[in-house]
């Protein structure tokens, strides 16, 4: 099939039409590893507060690169340099990022494989993609591992405070969800960025569209990705696995064969996950995992046919969140109160039903080059020292809150 053949056009419902501009990258995305992105959730368990939060990493994925080619773009027209080979390098270092992602993206990234992060994982991928591929894929395994040094800009347009990465899920988040606060100008930062000493920067003019993209991710998390609701259905979800894990552990049968147990049965970490756990792991998505939960609502565990049936109808653990350390008290209340209503042991009461820890809310981090302006003399200063809008600061101040999970029938 000739190159032309594969200059592919797909509409998305956030950006448009988006030109598929180069035969490897079309073939990219005609692979399964990438295809297997339709079938996993970006937004994990939100659905259960948000019903349109349907989006995949598929969606994500190629919007990103969407809005990576109208940067690369944006920056050639003010003069900077990238071939066309730095181009489709970037391009598909933004189309694969999140292709290590497994079911539920963030909600289960630790439950199937501990200790190990989903970059990690995306980089195997990337690699077992580019023996595929001949090599073709060298540049932008350098880029996306900020090896490609001559021109540090393209890893910034990856990953960074204000890279393509975060700017299409905060406009597709919010676009999904419905929450309004995610609402950012996209468009105005892309034509607003240049390229000094080869650092990402924003020209001066765009340093409003900045500020608004800032304290739209703080916003966004707190009303979406930390919503106490997503958080408890979250940990449902996860005390599901954990439960099924330690039956399989013990001989008790979960159902016919199936790569997911795998992940059960044995403790996968980094020390471990070899290819063939990565085959395996690639032949997951959010349907083996909902399909699993269905079965095992009828399982012959109290506990897991339980937990599995609350997920199932919705009825999730009440969250009790606080900006103080919740008291020791509190806690021992819900173990208490949780192994009376449901006639358990205290053991499992703590293990499965009561939760309780810390959650956290960054914005923006200066440290590694943070985003930088560009003002109209030449200078290059840090968004919050070149701001006049004082809450800025406030922004680079991790907001810690308490949360408590405890069960209700």
């Amino acid at each position: 099939m000739s190159v032309y053949n594969k200059n592919k056009i797909i509409n998305d419902p956030l950006h448009g039409f988006l030109t598929i501009p180069t035969g490897l990258i079309y073939d990219l995305i005609q692979h399964p590893y990438f295809q297997r992105l339709r079938r996993i959730r970006q937004l994990g368990m939100s659905e259960w507060v948000y019903p349109g939060a349907t989006h995949t990493r598929f969606h994500h994925a190629l919007g990103a690169m969407k809005l990576m080619l109208l940067a690369l773009d944006s920056l050639r027209k003010k003069g900077v340099e990238i071939t066309d080979q730095e181009y489709e390098a970037t391009a598909i270092a933004i189309l694969l990022h999140d292709i290590g992602h497994g079911p539920y993206s963030h909600t289960l990234e630790h439950t199937l494989i501990h200790e190990v992060q989903h970059e990690e994982i995306s980089i195997s991928i990337m690699n077992k993609l580019n023996l595929q591929f001949n090599g073709q894929m060298d540049m932008a395994i350098q880029i996306f591992q900020s090896k490609y040094l001559k021109k540090p800009f393209l890893t910034q347009l990856i990953s960074g405070q204000l890279d393509m990465d975060r700017l299409d899920y905060l406009l597709r988040d919010s676009f999904y969800t419905g929450v309004s606060e995610g609402i950012v100008g996209g468009e105005r930062i892309i034509n607003m960025l240049n390229v000094v000493g080869g650092n990402l920067v924003v020209e001066e003019k765009g340093i409003y569209s900045v500020e608004k993209f800032l304290v739209a991710r703080r916003l966004m998390y707190w009303q979406v990705y930390l919503h106490k609701t997503v958080i408890a259905a979250d940990a449902l979800l996860i005390s599901i696995l954990n439960r099924a894990r330690e039956l399989a552990h013990v001989g008790h049968s979960l159902g016919s064969y199936h790569p997911l147990l795998h992940f059960l049965i044995n403790d996968i970490s980094r020390e471990n996950f070899d290819d063939e756990a990565l085959e395996l792991f690639l032949s997951l998505d959010d349907i083996d995992i909902m399909s699993s939960v269905k079965l095992w609502q009828f399982h012959e565990d109290k506990i897991l046919s339980t937990l599995s049936r609350s997920l199932i109808n919705r009825n999730l653990p009440k969250v009790k969140i606080s900006k103080v350390n919740l008291g020791q008290l509190d806690i021992e209340e819900a173990v208490k109160s949780t192994m009376e209503k449901m006639n358990i042991s205290e053991e499992d009461s703590r293990k499965y039903f009561v939760k309780y820890g810390l959650l956290e809310n960054h914005a923006y981090k200066s440290e590694g080059g943070g985003i930088r302006i560009l003002n109209k003399h030449g200078e290059v200063n840090d968004v919050a020292e070149s701001s006049d809008n004082y809450n800025l600061a406030a922004l680079k101040e991790t907001v810690k809150k308490y949360y408590l999970l405890r069960w209700v029938n």
